[in-house]
């Protein structure tokens, strides 16, 4: 998973969707546990795009 922090609004949704807790929304980014599973889950749910799976970039 690769955070897209300037597209990021800090909305939190993504952090409440992952089903392993691998996400952490600080003031100015978003963190991805190395532990990430890319199940995609956040990339649906992110209005803006700030998390795309590595094979996307």
């Amino acid at each position: 998973m690769k955070p897209m922090v300037e597209n990021c609004g800090y909305c939190g949704a993504c952090i409440s969707l992952c089903p392993h807790n691998f996400l952490e929304l600080t003031e100015n980014e978003i963190k991805v546990d190395k532990r990430c599973e890319d199940c995609g889950v956040c990339t649906v749910i992110c209005p803006l795009g700030a998390l795309v799976l590595e094979d996307e970039k």
